[in-house]
């Protein structure tokens, strides 16, 4: 049975992540020019700074299916837009390789082969002064029974130029699962609960009861000021706390005394108790 066309797939995942389609932004402007240059300021006014749009990558063929988006934010950062750039032609290069093998095999045992497919979307979480928080939502296609989806995150620490996982701004992921993991928790088990239309029970022994390391899982870092991280973010795959028919656990949980805690004492004023 075919795979659902990539197009449907990456619209559900847009609907999932619940984020508004980005705008155009001006780039920043060259700052080459020497100080006190007249002309070199009347130049740099007169001409229009280029528009930094969303990029999204699109390519079909019979061999494989690909897509690979990522927002404006992140596309006005020259040094970000390059690793995104960089990782989809890895993306699309080990999946060209997979599908041909796919291909291969397909042709010797006599069947149809349909093609392989790689979708990533990258979308803001957070645009803070001083730091750049995204999320991503991939899925991989490669003749399986269903896609294989995961998550990953960054976070891009403006001043210093420097790509990041969320963790990184912790001491550590054992301190920073210790600061969440009863908030997490609480509030995965109510999930699974909606989901399941029963109760939980921790000690029945089912893994997908028991909780599961939130450090361990994607870590995203989010904001309700727009000028701190006020929020943390756990994104679970399938599998990892419940069947795959039961999709995605996204869980929140604020910011708390026990949290400023546990970050790393040179990025504790990025961060906030939600007032």
């Amino acid at each position: 049975m075919r795979h659902a066309p990539i197009a449907l797939l990456i619209a559900l995942l847009a609907a999932c992540s619940g984020n508004s389609p980005d705008q155009p932004v001006q780039a920043a402007p060259s700052a080459s020019a020497e100080p006190g240059d007249p002309a070199a300021a009347a130049t740099a006014a007169a001409a229009p700074l280029p528009v930094v749009k969303p990029v999204s990558i699109d390519d079909s063929t019979p061999l494989y299916e690909f897509s690979y988006a990522y927002p404006v934010q992140a596309g006005a950062i020259p040094a970000l837009a390059a690793w995104f750039k960089a990782d989809a032609a890895k993306q699309k290069r080990d999946l060209i390789v997979h599908a041909k093998e796919g291909q291969r095999e397909a042709k010797a045992d006599a069947r149809t082969y349909y093609p392989y497919g790689h979708s990533t979307r990258w979308d803001v979480v957070a645009n803070l002064p001083g730091w750049l928080s995204l999320s991503a939502r991939r899925w991989e296609s490669l003749g399986g029974a269903h896609p294989n989806p995961w998550q990953e995150a960054l976070v891009w620490h403006k001043p210093a130029g420097k790509r990041m996982k969320a963790a990184d701004l912790f001491t550590s992921p054992t301190a920073l699962s210790a600061a969440i993991r009863t908030p997490f928790c609480a509030a995965l088990n109510q999930q699974r609960a909606a989901k399941r239309s029963e109760p939980v029970n921790p000690k029945s022994g089912n893994p997908f009861d028991m909780c599961i390391d939130p450090a361990a899982q994607t870590v995203i870092l989010g904001s309700t000021d727009t000028a701190h991280f006020t929020r943390i973010g756990v994104l679970v795959d399938p599998y990892a706390a419940g069947p795959y028919a039961e999709g995605n656990y996204d869980v929140t949980v604020p910011v708390t005394a026990a949290v400023l805690r546990a970050v790393r004492p040179q990025y504790r004023s990025a961060f906030a108790v939600p007032r």
